[in-house]
Formats: C-alpha cells, sequence, structure tokens
C-alpha cells in the first residue's frame, strides 16, 4: 500500500518501468547477429499442417515459434488465423477475419499500441523468438523500417502519457460513487477511493478535462501546498488543491463535505 511520500514512489517506479521498457525494445529491434530472416511466404509454411516444417506466427515483425501452444494455433483451433503470417492489428482489434488479419497499425491509438508492447513482451516471456520476417517491420537486411521506428515512437508516447496520467490521478484521485432509484446519487471520499491509497481524505469535486464531454468526481486535498504551486508566488494559503482552476464544487454540497448526496 501507498504510504507517507509514497507517490513520489509510484511515480519513480512508473519512470524506471518506462525506462525500462525502452531499453527492451531496443534489444527486441535493433540488430541481431544471426537472425534469421522470413519472407511472408515462407513464413506462410509455417502454420502447424501434417505435411509443414513448424507453427510460427510473427508480431511486429518478430517471428515465435509457437509450436508449444498448438491447441491454441494449430489448424481449426481458435486462433488458427494468427499462424503463419504477421497479424499484429487483430492483436488489437479482434477482427479475425482475412481483411482483419494484417499488420497494418499504422492508425491505432498510442493505448492500442501499448496493448501491442504488452503482447510482445507476452510472447518474448512464453515463446521462442525465432527471426523476423522480411515486409512492413524489417527490411531485407534485417533491419527495422520506418514503419518499425514509428510504433516505437508511439509506444514512447504512450509510456509518457500513461506516467502523466498515474501522476494525476494521484493528485486527483476518482471519487467512490453510487446511484440508486430509491436515493438518487452519492460521491465521497476516502483514503482508498479510486484505488488510491494515500494519507489524505479529500473531498469531492468536478474536475474538467481540456477535450472531455464532461466533468468527473475526483478527491481533493484540502490542506497543504498545491501541487503544481506557481513558481512565481512561493506562498499558499494551506488550500491544496482547492484553487485548481479546472475543479468545480458541487451545488448544494458543503465545501469541505467528505460525502456529497443528491436526493431524486
Amino acid at each position: 500500500m501507498l504510504r507517507p511520500g509514497g507517490r513520489g514512489l509510484l511515480l519513480g517506479l512508473a519512470v524506471a518501468a518506462a525506462a525500462a521498457v525502452a531499453a527492451r525494445l531496443a534489444g527486441w529491434w535493433g540488430p541481431r547477429a544471426g537472425c534469421r530472416l522470413f519472407t511472408p511466404g515462407e513464413l506462410a509454411r509455417h502454420r502447424g499442417g501434417p505435411e509443414e516444417p513448424g507453427l510460427y506466427l510473427a508480431l511486429l515483425g518478430r517471428v515465435y515459434d509457437v509450436s508449444s501452444g498448438r491447441r491454441h494455433y494449430e489448424p481449426g483451433a481458435p486462433y488458427s488465423g494468427f499462424a503463419g503470417r504477421d497479424a499484429s492489428r487483430a492483436f488489437v482489434t479482434g477482427d479475425y477475419s482475412e481483411a482483419g488479419l494484417v499488420d497494418d497499425v499504422s492508425d491505432l491509438s498510442f493505448s492500442e499500441m501499448l496493448t501491442l508492447q504488452n503482447w510482445l513482451s507476452f510472447y518474448e516471456k512464453n515463446y521462442e523468438f525465432v527471426g523476423r520476417v522480411i515486409g512492413r517491420f524489417y527490411g531485407k537486411d534485417g533491419l527495422p523500417t520506418s514503419a518499425l521506428t514509428q510504433v516505437e515512437a508511439m509506444i514512447t508516447k504512450g509510456l509518457e502519457a500513461d506516467k502523466e496520467q498515474l501522476k494525476e490521478k494521484k493528485k486527483f484521485p476518482p471519487c467512490n460513487t453510487e446511484w440508486s432509484s430509491a436515493r438518487g446519487s452519492r460521491f465521497w471520499c476516502s483514503q482508498t477511493s479510486g484505488g488510491v491509497s494515500r494519507d489524505w481524505t479529500g473531498v469531492p469535486r468536478k474536475l474538467y478535462k481540456p477535450g472531455a464531454k464532461e466533468p468527473h468526481c475526483v478527491c481533493v486535498r484540502t490542506t497543504g501546498p498545491p501541487s503544481d504551486p506557481a513558481p512565481d508566488n512561493p506562498t499558499h494559503r494551506d488550500r491544496g488543491d482547492l484553487d485548481h482552476p479546472n475543479l468545480e464544487e458541487y451545488t448544494g454540497c458543503p465545501p469541505l463535505a467528505i460525502t456529497c448526496s443528491f436526493p431524486l
């Protein structure tokens, strides 16, 4: 559990995790002596059929021997469509049609790219890496293409965005919420609300995020200096983050109440 001072610890861990992932990606995608290269046609001969030499699949151009998971990937198995090809896109979209089992991930979002990175970690951990497929992500020399460089950049940006989201969640943990047809709505804060353990409770406020259509309820620290003090104004009014410009009080709720109820 997070203890006093743990907020900085978690952020430090997030930064360290991002650095570790970046280093791991560089190791996965960088030059590797003796790495086997497959053409798409050669890879297609590894679908696990009776007369075929193996059961392989590719993800972001990296080829894995998934023979130990044969019941998942062999002909007729639930994920047989992934065998003998790079179907990176389908790992995110869940589209297992021929049109969806492709390697084009150019329009995926940052969070979807992180999902791919998680899948890549899964295959690195559980299956044997056997080579690279020549095409979208690797050239005939076995080196990364611009498409793979773009994927790496997207994953890095996704990790940075996750780090920022974690930072904001520590500053403004989500409220506990409940609704019933008999009692209406209730928002309240505790020292573990939003799944964030901390040494303060906070009070409910509406948080307006740029680009969001609706505000959402967050718990706001009420004492001490603000989380983001103005550099030209070191003094503060011992109000925590209550004066943050993106916050708004709930109408009809006492300003320092930890619970706000709104009967029907």
